[in-house]
């Protein structure tokens, strides 16, 4: 490994394998420094630090935590970030929201301390910046997307020391938009700075013109190696959970597919709702000799997300299946994924699930922003305390909000297009009668959904959310009758009023 300190913006030191000290023109920025290092030393993984932080530095078995080569990870151990949280005017993914006491996907990289592999540094994604943060989340923001697994990462320091670290200044964070996202978000980070801060940012937009839009960079990592040295169990048993309602033949086709897994799972927990009093089970196959243990609970209450935690608190196995009642899939499925697993070291992966007809878009596995409860498997560790909630029963988001509870318990959850399974969409089943929120009758009817409001208020920053809300606004706006613009936005503020109400409301379950 080679280790390259800074201060100030200058390289002080480079030390090699612990002891070799490696010389360097001072001169040259740290960015042009790291790529000349990785051009010299093209097999070794290259760590940046403050040279404050020396001692802190946890190169001790970094292996467990950067596992393999198509990885970027850094720490910044300050409350902020290096870009102002005006970002989350531009972006809604999880990017923004950092979880910093555990490991996070993330493209916001920081000077502080990191390590990135000297393959990744010689694709020369950008090109060497004075301003070490800029170029490190500029870097991040372009290749996290073609395959490059980015994450805050506090393992990095063997101790954590708040500190002052740099932050971008308007200017910088106006050009980073210019450069990376389509010249309206450069408008819309205007209007929302000074309608909601108060921030008349002329200068830093006009400025942002005189530098160009990264379109659409695609970068090739595939030659570079992805080998995780994280070992799996040795014994991986699997549960599998299935909510079903009213599916019987495309329960029994999803159960015939596990049992000719070459990877069989041990467990296969059903949970089946029917909403008629004193109906019973009508799955009269579910005592033949299948290959796996089946545990079947028979309710009247209907809802996926109660079902699925039913089903969550009989898991006992050490990965968990997250499956629908009407899939279908070859039978190296399991084994495949597991494989996959492995190679990545990572907790989480959603397979590719599509409808007949569908074309699968995504040519490289990444990590994913989302979860699948249809497609994921999932170590069973990281399902503690985590539950699908309430406020998403019967409306939006209960797959994303679990998704982002498995994340900030330090769960990396990858999306691969590699592996295929079909989904039938089938018409039967469903909430079969139509469900009423409380809502319904509303005099004045929330917009957005309560439901997606609730997931905003639970994930998602200040400006994420007043950036969402002006989104919705704009968006909005040809599909409804009002088009004087004044009494547009008077009534889209009582219908936002009213989403926030219920969503609250539905947060400490009064709904």
């Amino acid at each position: 490994m080679i280790i390259i300190y800074h201060k100030n913006n200058k390289v002080t030191e480079i030390v090699a394998d612990k002891f070799k000290i490696i010389s360097f023109n001072s001169n040259e920025s740290i960015a042009a420094i790291l790529l000349d290092v990785a051009t010299k030393y093209p097999e070794k993984s290259i760590f940046w630090c403050y040279k404050e932080f020396k001692e802190y530095l946890n190169i001790t078995d970094y292996n467990l935590y950067f596992h393999h080569h198509r990885m970027m990870l850094s720490y910044n151990p300050s409350s902020f970030n290096f870009l102002p949280d005006s970002i989350g005017y531009v972006e809604q993914s999880s990017s923004i929201n950092v979880n910093k006491t555990v490991r996070f996907p993330t493209w916001q990289m920081s000077s502080a301390v990191g390590v990135i592999h000297a393959s990744v540094i010689l694709k020369k994604i950008i090109k060497p910046n004075k301003d070490f943060d800029l170029f490190l989340n500029s870097m991040a923001k372009i290749a996290m997307p073609n395959g490059l697994c980015c994450c805050s990462e506090p393992k990095l320091l063997k101790k954590i020391n708040p500190i002052n670290t740099p932050k971008a200044s308007k200017v910088v964070l106006y050009k980073f938009v210019k450069q990376h996202y389509k010249s309206v978000w450069l408008f819309l980070l205007f209007f929302n700075e000074l309608i909601f801060d108060k921030k008349f940012n002329l200068l830093p937009l006009i400025n942002a013109f005189f530098y160009r839009r990264k379109k659409n960079v695609k970068i090739d990592l595939s030659s570079i190696e992805i080998n995780s040295t994280l070992k799996l169990l040795k014994n991986n048993t699997i549960d599998v959970l299935i909510p079903t309602l009213g599916r019987k033949e495309h329960l029994y086709n999803v159960l015939v597919d596990l049992s000719k897994q070459t990877l069989l799972p041990e467990k296969v927990i059903i949970v089946e709702q029917n909403g008629v009093e004193n109906s019973v089970s009508d799955l009269d196959y579910l005592n033949n000799d299948w290959p796996f243990k089946i545990d079947h609970t028979f309710i009247h209450q209907l809802g996926a997300c109660n079902a699925r935690n039913i089903a969550l608190s009989k898991v006992t196995s050490n990965w968990v299946f997250f499956a629908d009642d009407d899939i279908r899939f070859e039978k190296d499925l399991l084994r495949k994924s597991f494989d996959y697993l492995k190679q990545f070291g990572v907790s989480s992966l959603t397979i590719s699930c599509l409808q007949n007809g569908e074309i699968e878009k995504n040519k490289i596995p990444f990590q994913w922003g989302g979860f699948g409860t249809n497609a994921s498997l999932v170590k069973s560790t990281y399902l503690e305390n985590c539950s699908f909630k309430p406020e998403h029963e019967f409306g939006y988001g209960e797959d994303t909000d679990f998704g982002m509870q498995l994340k900030n318990k330090g769960c990396e959850i990858m999306y691969l297009p590699y592996v295929k399974m079909l989904h039938l969409k089938a018409p039967i089943g469903g909430f079969r009668a139509k469900f009423s929120p409380k809502w319904a009758n509303d005099k004045i009817q929330p917009k957005p959904s309560p439901t997606v409001l609730a997931y905003n208020l639970k994930h998602q920053t200040r400006q994420q959310l007043l950036g969402y809300k002006v989104l919705l606004y704009l968006k909005f706006y040809k599909y409804q009758q009002i088009k004087n613009p004044l009494l547009y936005i008077k009534s889209m503020n009582k219908r936002w009023k009213k989403s926030m109400h219920w969503a609250n409301k539905m947060l400490i379950h009064e709904v």
